[in-house]
C-alpha cells in the first residue's frame, strides 16, 4: 500500500511459513490464526506454501489446496533440499507477492525478509515479524547462518514496520540498528479439555501420569537436559516428549539413544489435532527448558489448559509467565532436577499453579486482538 493511502479492505500476502493448514513450527500456527481471522473481517489473503513433505514425514502431508477457511493458498516452486527449502521458497513466493495486486505484503521470520526489498521496490507495503532470532539457533549451517542474518538486514532496511514478539527482541533491535520495532506478542485461545482416549489406546498414559515436553525436536529446546535431570528424578509417572524433528534427524536420533537406558521416557513422533489436545489436558506438568525462544506458543498453549509449567528463566518464557510458573536457571540440570522432584512430591503445589494457568494467559494473550494490532500497522 503506497504511503498516504488508506482502504477500508486489504489485500494481503503472508509469505515465510511452511504452509498452512499446519503445526510444522510456531510460525505456521501464527500465519494461520492471522490469515484466518482477517479474512473473516473482510480483508482478502493469499499464503504463500512450500512445496515438498511435511517436516516430520510424508505421512502428514495433506496435499495442495487452494484454499483454506477463505484463505487463497498458492504453493510456490520450492528445492526441497535440506537447508535450501526455505531460502528458494521465499524467494520465488517473493517475486509473485511483488507482481500481485497486493496492498500489503508481510514476511514471517528473519531468513525469508531477505527478499522484503522486492516487493518495497514495487510499491507494497511490507511488514516483517522477526518470531525470534534464527541466527542464533544451532541447527543451521554457515551458509544458512549468514542469510538469515542478511535477511535481518534487510528487513531493518526496507520493512515499513518489523513486529517482535519479546522485549528482549525489541531492544536488541534498538541496540544493534538503533531501528524501533513493534512489540505485539502471539495470541492464544481457549480449548475445550479432553478426557485421556487415544493416548491411553496408544501409549497407556492416563491423567497425571506424566510430564510432557511438547513441540519441535530441535537443540536450542533444551530437551537433552530435560533427560539428564528426570534421569535422576525418583517418580514412576513417564516422560513424554511430543514432537517432530525439523531438519534435526541427527539430534533426534541422540537423544533417543541417551534415553534409552530409562523405559519412563517416551517419544511420541509429531501430534496434532486430538492427540496433542488429550497430551495437553492430561499432563501432571509441561516443561519448557528452552536456551533460546522467540515467543512460545506451546507454552501458551499449555497455560491455556491450566497447566502446571515449568520453564527455563529466559527472558521469552519469563515475560510469558510472570509468577505463575515454576522457573529454573537455563541449563542447570540439578536445579531443574529438584523442581521436578520436588512438584512430583508436591501435587498440591502442583494445583495452586493449575489453578491460576488458564486465566491468567486467556487474559493476557487474545488472537483477535493481536490480528486488530497488526491491522492497524497494516495500514
Amino acid at each position: 500500500m503506497a504511503a498516504g493511502k488508506t482502504k477500508e479492505k486489504l489485500n494481503i500476502a503472508m509469505l515465510g511459513h511452511k504452509r498452512i493448514p499446519s503445526r510444522e513450527g510456531g510460525i505456521e500456527i501464527v500465519v494461520e490464526e492471522l490469515s484466518t481471522r482477517m479474512v473473516r473481517l473482510g480483508h482478502k489473503v493469499t499464503c504463500y506454501n512450500r512445496a515438498g513433505h511435511h517436516v516430520s514425514g510424508k505421512k502428514y502431508d495433506k496435499g495442495r489446496q487452494k484454499q483454506y477457511k477463505g484463505v487463497r493458498l498458492k504453493t510456490v516452486p520450492t528445492v526441497t533440499i535440506k537447508g535450501l527449502a526455505a531460502m528458494t521458497a521465499s524467494v520465488t513466493a517473493a517475486f509473485a507477492a511483488a507482481f500481485g495486486k497486493y496492498d500489503v505484503v508481510h514476511f514471517h521470520a528473519e531468513g525469508p525478509s531477505f527478499m522484503c526489498w522486492l516487493p518495497k521496490l514495487f510499491g507494497k507495503r511490507v511488514i516483517v515479524t522477526v518470531h525470534g532470532l534464527d541466527h542464533q539457533r544451532a541447527k543451521w549451517g554457515k551458509l544458512a547462518s549468514t542469510y538469515i542474518m542478511l535477511g535481518e538486514k534487510n528487513a531493518v532496511r526496507f520493512a515499513d514496520e518489523i513486529i517482535v514478539l519479546s522485549e528482549g527482541v525489541r531492544q536488541y533491535f534498538l541496540d544493534t540498528y538503533g531501528r524501533n520495532t513493534c512489540f505485539i506478542p502471539n495470541g492464544v485461545s481457549r480449548p475445550v479439555k479432553r478426557e485421556a482416549d487415544v493416548i491411553r489406546q496408544n501409549w497407556g498414559l492416563e491423567k497425571d501420569q506424566y510430564l510432557l515436553y511438547l513441540g519441535r525436536i530441535v537443540p536450542e529446546k533444551g530437551i537433552s537436559y530435560l533427560i539428564e535431570a528426570f534421569h535422576q528424578t525418583d517418580t514412576g509417572k513417564k516422560m513424554v516428549i511430543a514432537g517432530g524433528s525439523s531438519d534435526t534427524e541427527e539430534y533426534l536420533k541422540e537423544l533417543k539413544e541417551k534415553a534409552s537406558d530409562d523405559n519412563r521416557i517416551l517419544f511420541t513422533g509429531f501430534v496434532q489435532g486430538r492427540v496433542l489436545e488429550e497430551l495437553y489436558s492430561n499432563a501432571y506438568l509441561y516443561i519448557l527448558p528452552s536456551n533460546l525462544e522467540g515467543m512460545p506458543l506451546s507454552l501458551l498453549e499449555a497455560m491455556s489448559y491450566g497447566n502446571c509449567c515449568v520453564v527455563s528463566d529466559i527472558a521469552e518464557c519469563t515475560e510469558v509467565v510472570e509468577d505463575k510458573a515454576a522457573v529454573f536457571p537455563k541449563g542447570d540440570v540439578p536445579e531443574l532436577w529438584k523442581i521436578l522432584q520436588k512438584l512430583c512430591n508436591e501435587p498440591e503445589t502442583v494445583e495452586s499453579y493449575r489453578k491460576e494457568a488458564a486465566d491468567y494467559i486467556c487474559g493476557k494473550y487474545n488472537w483477535d486482538e493481536v490480528t486488530r494490532k497488526t491491522l492497524e500497522l497494516y495500514r
